[in-house]
């Protein structure tokens, strides 16, 4: 078989495939020309400067597999891939070592100020007052997000004998304590910490997570370190936490716009070290990432289950056919369950009545447990790993099944249980494919999850419901649905308000202003269309 290889990928990688097949190797095809010749090519190796669009995929009519050499899968189009059956993996763990190490290096560039001191040097000055920095010994290191990097940080930092407390939803206090790492919530990472630094995806939900509101409830004199993803800092906020002083120093080596601009005022600000999305980017992740992703290419050419995989379900097609329907209503309702989940997640449940329980459900059941564990993780879960990420967390999963129909023909639920709650979402299809939630705890409702939504959990006040459509209507967002009704779970009503665009965080703001109440949440269901 014939493999396109095009941007650098290392010549590890490369040797790999050409023993068995044979490998073209390009630099920088543009998109033109490579749908011009892709139709000859059973595979496609990539890095990230590559984008494989849904056009590329369509001409690419002997594809089998796309590897992406490196984690980000962002530019590749991968429910048109999965809709022309080619499998699309990437190499997850290839460069963790590299980025945990980076992260490292940023958090001793801000404790002893080396770049602005090696700056300092190049000018011909030799200030060393100026320079006073600081040790980490028994300093507070925040960590958000505990996976393969975020653990690796703790583990390092440790050994600087910092004091390590962590933000993870998904991990247990168990395996918390068996890494001598000490688990809080938000709030408390943010007070606590002397230094913070993130390793979560860049998501919806992550998006602006640390925005003011979180920089105000910041240690002052705190140090924030961002090798993840960018658009998980409100810019503008940090650098007005930067010039209030509340932060005192960041290190930064991804950005919600890239290229940073030269002008930008990150990077004009002394206390901030700025680098160009390195953090990953050593001989040996550069080696690895390419055999990882040679690896599983082989492996899908020959047929062989690809644990890198990130489309391909291990189920016959007849049988995706049957379920894809479901799958993308299980997607959807796990992002409300997600949502209205406090606490860290100990249990996940999976329910199936009516014909739907005949059939072979596994792929609907490991798509729900990576839905549940995607938000917060900075590694990719995949159907493939979800069932180990779910065990080293020491969240239980179990699927029941019953031909017993119900209020509905077919009926599907998702269970999270945490150490504060538990909440259940069940959704079924009108006719063979109109994807419909229809209850939230013992709260019945009838959701199309399409769009935008608000979930407004508030005490029963009187007038609420103007409240709110009050707030919306003076930022010119339109309502397309409203529920409201109590959950019993909650102690509380909740409001489940469908939006035309999406509400900024000014207006999410003023919702929470309004007088009763408690918690607003943003939803967006589009992320899986049907």
């Amino acid at each position: 078989m014939k493999i396109l290889v095009n941007n650098k990928v290392a010549e590890a990688g490369i040797q790999l495939l050409r023993e068995e097949h044979d490998v073209d190797t390009y630099c920088t095809l543009s998109q033109e020309e490579l749908i011009k010749m892709i139709p000859k090519y059973h595979a496609l190796v990539i890095r990230g400067d590559t984008i494989v669009s849904s056009e590329v995929i369509e001409a690419g009519r002997n594809l089998k597999v796309i590897g992406r050499a490196g984690l980000e899968v962002e530019h590749i189009d991968i429910q048109a891939a999965t809709k022309q059956g080619i499998v699309v993996l990437n190499a997850p763990q290839g460069n963790s070592a590299s980025s945990i190490e980076y992260t490292i290096g940023m958090i001793l560039a801000l404790a002893r100020r080396i770049p602005q001191a090696y700056s300092s040097v190049k000018r011909g000055e030799w200030q060393r007052q100026k320079f006073l920095g600081m040790e980490l010994k028994e300093k507070v290191l925040g960590i958000i997000g505990l996976g393969r990097v975020g653990m690796g940080v703790a583990k390092r930092a440790k050994a600087f004998d910092m004091k390590v407390i962590a933000y993870d939803p998904f991990l247990s206090d168990d395996k918390g304590r068996e890494l001598g790492i000490e688990l809080v919530d938000m709030d408390e990472i943010l007070s606590k910490a002397d230094y913070l630094t993130l390793h979560i995806p860049a998501t919806v939900d992550t998006r602006n997570l640390l925005n003011k509101d979180a920089f105000s409830k910041m240690k002052k004199g705190i140090k924030i370190i961002n090798c993840a993803r960018g658009g998980i800092i409100d810019e503008e906020a940090l650098i007005w936490a930067l010039q209030e002083e509340i932060v005192s120093g960041a290190a930064l080596d991804a950005f919600a716009e890239e290229p940073l601009q030269s002008d930008h005022p990150l990077v004009k600000m002394e206390n901030v070290v700025c680098t160009p999305r390195i953090a990953s980017r050593t001989q040996e992740a550069e080696n690895e990432v390419a055999l990882c992703a040679a690896r599983g290419v082989l492996a899908a050419l020959r047929s062989e289950p690809v644990s890198t995989s990130l489309n391909i379900p291990p189920v016959s097609r007849d049988v995706m056919n049957m379920i894809k329907p479901y799958l993308h209503l299980m997607q959807k309702m796990c992002v409300l369950a997600v949502k209205l989940t406090e606490g860290r997640i100990k249990n996940i449940e999976v329910r199936y009545n009516g014909d739907i329980s005949t059939a072979d459900t596994k792929m609907l059941t490991l798509a729900a447990i990576k839905e549940v564990l995607n938000p917060i993780l900075q590694e990719e879960v995949n159907i493939v790993n979800a069932p180990e990420v779910a065990k080293e967390r020491g969240i239980t999963v179990k699927e029941i099944k019953s031909k017993e129909a119900q209020s509905f023909v077919d009926l599907i639920s998702i269970t999270v249980k945490t150490d504060l709650t538990e909440h259940k979402v069940a959704g079924t299809l009108f006719g063979k494919s109109e994807q419909r939630i229809v209850e939230i705890d013992d709260f019945r409702v009838e959701i199309d999850p399409s769009g935008w939504f608000l979930l407004i959990s508030h005490e029963d006040y009187p007038g609420m419901i103007g409240k709110v459509g009050t707030v919306l209507g003076e930022h010119n967002i339109n309502i397309t649905s409203m529920q409201v009704g109590k959950i019993s779970s909650m102690s509380r009503n909740i409001m489940i308000v469908g939006i035309q665009t999406e509400a900024d965080s000014e207006v999410i703001g003023k919702l929470k202003e309004i007088k009763g109440t408690e918690n607003v949440e943003e939803i967006f269901f589009n992320k899986y269309l049907s």
